[in-house]
């Protein structure tokens, strides 16, 4: 079967450039932002928005990794140990679907007293089954609940997303 385009690797840059500007203009008064991406293709976001920052972003920015079983998200873990009180947080992900990944992966910042955390994730799916709202969207797309969005990675590059 072929696949479905709903992003191409240009069209996808384009994207995480205009989010990483929206998440500048959000955070310019920021010393620092911590970037967490959710492993793997959120990792890679996060690493690519990282990069754009680093251009127009006046603050320190750093990428950490969590990792979470997205089907079963009751264990998650974060590589590095980080004090997150007063810390301004971006939460990392390629898909956004029902939002049980974004509020799972908030657990391990719960013993502490973040200054703010927002979310962004490349592509949303418009129905959500647990509160979470994304603060900054690629691109937002009206699904069925059988059809499924998938991002393509290669190394440190989103080389698209489709639909199946």
């Amino acid at each position: 079967m072929e696949k479905r385009y709903i992003l191409t690797k240009e069209i996808a840059e384009k994207k995480l450039r205009r989010m990483a500007m929206e998440v500048v203009e959000k955070n310019m008064n920021e010393n620092q932002l911590i970037l967490i991406g959710i492993k793997d293709n959120g990792l890679v976001i996060a690493k690519k928005i990282a990069y754009f920052l680093s251009n127009i972003f006046p603050g320190e920015v750093q990428v950490i990794e969590l990792t979470i079983d997205k089907k079963n998200p009751v264990n998650v873990s974060i590589n590095t140990e980080l004090d997150f009180n007063g810390k301004s947080i971006l939460l990392i992900d390629d898909v956004a679907n029902s939002g049980r990944t974004m509020l799972y992966a908030i657990k391990p910042l719960l013993n502490s007293f973040p200054k703010m955390i927002q979310t962004l994730a490349l592509l949303e799916r418009t129905y959500k089954s647990f509160p979470i709202e994304l603060d900054y969207v690629g691109v937002s797309i009206s699904t069925t609940f059988d059809e499924h969005i998938f991002v393509e990675v290669q190394g440190d590059d989103v080389v698209g997303a489709w639909l199946e």
